[in-house]
């Protein structure tokens, strides 16, 4: 096991409404230094088609998702793993939510896209009102609910938050 630390920052800013949560990036993350980054991961190809756009860039990316007032970030800031499994990760540090809150009071809801960020999420922050999803995750991993199901929640979840 090795330790690491998350290496890019979150995507967010006074605009963001929804913060989507994963646990940690992947190695493919680490890689290209973006959230979801896997090629087989499905969140983009899911944002994609819930906004019918094309984003063909880590750029176009987080434009697309600070005009929308979507944040993306992950539960854990630190922790140890030798791969990039979620049942893998060891020794989690939380990275620090309350702070994020009280200096972006306009997000109404966290998605977590995942069990395993859902779960660490509760267990260090368990009277930190904001609303909370668990949605599935989109990683390659969880091929048993297919992409159409986890589009239809994903896009609940976010014409019920993003609108104002």
């Amino acid at each position: 096991m090795q330790p690491f630390d998350h290496p890019f920052d979150p995507i967010l800013d006074h605009c963001t409404r929804v913060l989507f949560l994963g646990s940690f990036p992947s190695i493919a993350s680490f890689e290209q230094s973006f959230y979801y980054a896997h090629p087989r991961n499905a969140f983009w190809p899911i944002i994609e088609e819930i906004f019918n756009v094309t984003l063909p860039s880590n750029e176009a990316k987080k434009a697309f998702c600070l005009e929308k007032g979507i944040g993306l970030w992950d539960v854990i800031g630190s922790c140890e793993r030798s791969n990039s499994s979620d049942t893998n990760l060891r020794n989690c540090v939380p990275n620090d939510f309350a702070a994020l809150l009280q200096k972006y009071p306009n997000i109404r809801a966290f998605g977590f896209t995942g069990k395993k960020s859902f779960d660490l999420f509760r267990k260090n922050y368990k009277g930190l009102e904001v609303t909370q999803v668990l949605l599935p995750s989109t990683s390659p991993a969880h091929a048993a609910m297919p992409k159409e199901a986890k589009k239809a929640l994903y896009k609940a979840f976010l014409d019920e938050f993003l609108t104002v």
